[in-house]
């Protein structure tokens, strides 16, 4: 069936009141914006919940859809708060909020089975399988994961049948998100808690087997160029997007004006059968408000070398050329774009982290002649900044230039908004019926809403002896509107006879229609709601809990021999390839022990092959990191009742902050949950207090895997080719790690998809809490190995060993290990 405009949706950001108004002047059709600390851009103005009524009645005013963010980990002493913004939310008739708690999700549920909830693209959903996980509840939307490809998004929408929201313009994470722990583990600062402090926007030196690779002026390695898809919105909406989101909660209201405006012309230009892509001048225009140079990101399909150029991390603008000549005044340079005075420039000599020279433009030279007005592009003109604002020692032959501001275009992007008129008008339909004797009375359709209301006269009609109410007075008078969201489109006039009523009745007819028909915009939605303790469902009585055992997750097979040598009992084979994992199994089984295979993190379109190798191998159980794969495993369980099936075990990026989540997945099937990285020691013990423990694994020795992502430095930078079709596969000859401002090199790892993991240069140790976890029920304790020799394993599995025995501390352990003393993400976040 072919698409119409009402099926799609132009959703846009807003971190405060001016970014919510220029959303709806310049078109959005939905609006998302976060209230107070639950929402994963704490660092934007946001809203509060006292907030939430005007809020949702202005957008509503408009016919704009306003969806609230709750997309961050809910801890367990916040979920009582987390139901009051829910139960605030729904008071305030907002349309859906965006989530990315599983136990969230569940808690709503509980609460209402018709409040609207999205899945948030910090839920990971990449397939038709992790879909297909979210129908028991009932969300109405799921947001993409940005690195679906078009022909992904479509398998997905007609495979899961689902409306399918997808990021369009703003910037990149170079880690798949709701999986990125880089930001807490350096800076205290959750990305999962949105807190978000780019460490990904910071330069690296890449090391390749140990040896510093010279990269010259690319140092930003993991640092994405901006996401900007207006070319290709035909094939998005014909791939089946619904929702075309525009990241920005943190952008300014002029930027927020741009983009909505530009995408909202492109998408009525498809419906209306005209070219949809943008002019050289309209792409300019987007680039002038934010842009650290555009890509289609990964709906085109992978490029690694498009994604990331590496030479700068912050936006730059529109590029202006490159310096011809350094006069005594200032520059000359051949414009590629237009450029005029008071426009904001940057010299870009190659290196960012350094002060950069730069200012507005004072004067611009042709032939030794001021010129006026805007120098076009082509022009080769001298470019002269204010005489204090530039070391023109300081620019060289060669340095780019970037326009950085222009103010014309500001000017124009804020009077969009800053306005008393109204945004929008709506038509409105009145009929008028009455005869000598009885009121007037007209009845106002909103053509948009099919509202209807229905006013009278105070005085009634009397026979007309000059004027009568003819089609044209009643047009004219009933239609008086101005300054108002409404016009009058059409009158039907079924008035019996010649007669009359005082015009200021009419005026009066019509006020009292329009205060009305807009309060019926304004009117909250009204959704059912329960009343539910939130804890209601807590564990009270703990299980009880077996003799504490350590598992080890082994990334080589020399790990997996040393590991079978020693006492535990259970090993974890996490390799680069599963066409290693053969030799795994074998070896566990030779040595009588327990071996689980642990899934890819991520799970793409056709990659379900994958779980039917790990199948075939018959394995005691399999470690599921993506919903995707849960869903898989319980599915191909439950076609198979009779068969011996493996254990099902789900790991840390499942993120379980909270016992709601933890039990939505263990009454999925899964027989044992990790918990989430993002807990402090306090809130783990929270969460324990609260949860079966005898079905939990607590990871407490291992080198934090802080990004995961589809950007491949090993392709990127270690080949010529684009992606893993053509790339030669450096990543099996080498080993590449990251080094930062510090001096600390981080292993970055392959998977059998091609993604990169970024570890932790320094394994980490919770040893000091063992004593805490065994006391609350915990008896299933990890231990990862990256790197480690079989020696080093050894050594590791032994000190663990003794401190559960009670026989060293756990202070002696990491001491003895010179390991950093933390559980999950940071010492500062696992203190009490």
């Amino acid at each position: 069936m072919k698409r119409q405009i009402e099926d799609i949706e132009l959703l846009a950001p807003a971190g405060d009141w001016d970014c919510m108004k220029a959303a709806v002047a310049n078109g959005a059709d939905a609006v998302y914006f976060g209230v107070d600390k639950f929402n994963a851009r704490v660092r934007a103005k946001n809203f509060t919940i006292e907030d939430l009524p005007e809020v949702v009645s202005f957008l509503h005013t408009y016919g704009v859809k306003g969806f609230v963010t709750f997309n961050i980990l809910v801890f367990e002493d916040e979920l009582e708060a987390a139901k009051k913004l829910v139960e605030a939310c729904m008071d305030a008739g907002v349309d859906a909020l965006i989530v990315q708690d599983l136990g969230l999700v569940k808690m709503i549920r509980e609460i209402s089975p018709d409040f609207p909830i999205h899945g948030s693209t910090q839920m990971t959903i990449t397939s038709p399988e992790a879909a297909e996980f979210t129908k028991p509840y009932e969300m109405e939307r799921i947001v993409l994961g940005r690195e679906n490809n078009l022909k992904h998004i479509q398998r997905i929408g007609e495979e899961a049948k689902l409306p399918m929201e997808v990021f369009v313009h703003g910037a990149l994470c170079v880690s798949y998100s709701g999986q990125c722990l880089t930001s807490e583990m350096w800076g205290g600062r959750s990305a999962n808690r949105g807190e978000c402090a780019q460490a990904c926007r910071l330069p690296y030196d890449m090391l390749v087997d140990g040896e510093h690779q010279p990269m010259g002026d690319v140092t930003y390695l993991l640092s994405p160029k901006d996401l900007a898809a207006i070319e290709i919105v035909p094939e998005l909406i014909e791939a089946g997007v619904t929702s075309f989101k525009i990241e920005g909660r943190l952008k300014s209201p002029e930027y927020v004006a741009n983009v909505v405006s530009k995408y909202r012309k492109a998408i009525d230009r498809y419906f209306e059968g005209k070219n949809a892509k943008p002019n050289k001048y309209e792409m300019r225009e987007l680039q002038q408000s934010f842009s650290r140079g555009f890509t289609y990101g990964f709906l085109k399909g992978t490029n690694n070398k498009q994604l990331v150029e590496g030479t700068f991390p912050k936006s730059r603008g529109v590029f202006l050329g490159d310096v011809k000549q350094v006069t005594k005044r200032g520059v000359v340079c051949k414009l590629e774009a237009p450029l005029k005075r008071g426009d904001g420039i940057v010299y870009d000599a190659g290196d960012p982290t350094k002060d950069e020279e730069g200012g507005r433009i004072y004067d611009l030279i042709v032939d030794g002649i001021k010129f006026e007005g805007e120098a076009k592009e082509g022009q080769l003109i001298e470019i002269v900044l204010g005489r204090n604002d530039i070391n023109l020692q300081r620019v060289h032959i060669g340095d780019r230039i970037w326009k950085t501001n222009d103010p014309k275009l500001d000017k124009i992007l804020r009077e969009t908004f800053e306005t008393e008129k109204p945004y929008h008008i709506f038509p409105l339909e009145v009929m008028v019926t009455g005869k000598e004797g009885e009121p007037l009375t007209a009845k106002f359709t909103d053509i948009k809403t099919k509202h209807q209301v229905t006013v009278q006269t105070e005085k009634i009609l009397e026979k007309a002896i000059k004027r009568p109410l003819e089609d044209g007075i009643l047009q004219d008078q009933l239609g008086r509107m101005g300054g108002t969201i409404f016009y009058l489109e059409n009158v039907i006039n079924q008035l019996e006879g010649q007669v009359i009523v005082p015009i200021k009745e009419l005026n009066k007819v019509r006020r009292e229609a329009v205060e009305q028909l807009v309060e019926k915009r304004q009117e909250p939605i009204s959704y059912t709601k329960r009343e539910v303790d939130v804890y209601g469902d807590a564990v009270t009585n703990q299980s009880q809990a077996g003799d504490p055992n350590l598992v080890v997750l082994c990334r080589n097979l020399e790990q997996v021999q040393a590991v079978s040598e020693t006492h535990v009992e259970w090993i974890y084979a996490d390799f680069e390839f599963i066409k290693q994992y053969p030799a795994a199994v074998d070896c566990a089984r030779k040595a009588g022990k327990k071996i689980t295979l642990t899934t890819p993190r991520i799970h793409m379109p056709g990659e379900t092959g994958y779980f039917s190798h790990i199948l075939k191998l018959k394995p005691d159980a399999v470690l599921l990191r993506n919903t995707g794969a849960v869903h898989e495993f319980i599915k191909r369980k439950e076609e198979n009742p009779t068969e011996e099936f493996p254990l099902m075990f789900g790991d840390f990026s499942l993120n379980m902050a909270n016992h709601k989540t933890i039990e939505l997945f263990q009454n999925s099937g899964l027989d044992r949950c990790t918990p989430s990285y993002d807990l402090n020691i306090q809130q783990m013990m929270d969460l324990l207090d609260k949860t079966d423990t005898s079905k939990l694994e607590v990871v407490i020795h291992q080198h934090l895997p802080m990004y995961h992502t589809e950007h491949c430095v090993y392709c990127t930078f270690l080949s010529e080719g684009t992606d893993y079709t053509n790339c030669g596969r450096p990543c099996e000859e080498h080993r590449v790690s990251l080094r930062d401002r510090i001096g600390m090199s981080h292993p970055v790892r392959v998977d059998e998809g091609c993604r990169n993991t970024v570890y932790n240069a320094i394994e980490q140790s919770g040893a000091e809490y063992l004593k805490h976890f065994i006391k609350s029920g915990v008896s299933h304790f990890r231990i990862e190995f990256l790197e480690e020799s079989p020696e080093k394993v050894k050594e590791v599995i032994s000190l663990y060993e003794k401190a559960i025995k009670g026989e060293i501390s756990g202070t002696q352990v990491w001491r003895t290990l010179k390991a950093t003393n933390q559980l999950g993400v940071t010492r500062g976040q696992l203190t009490k």
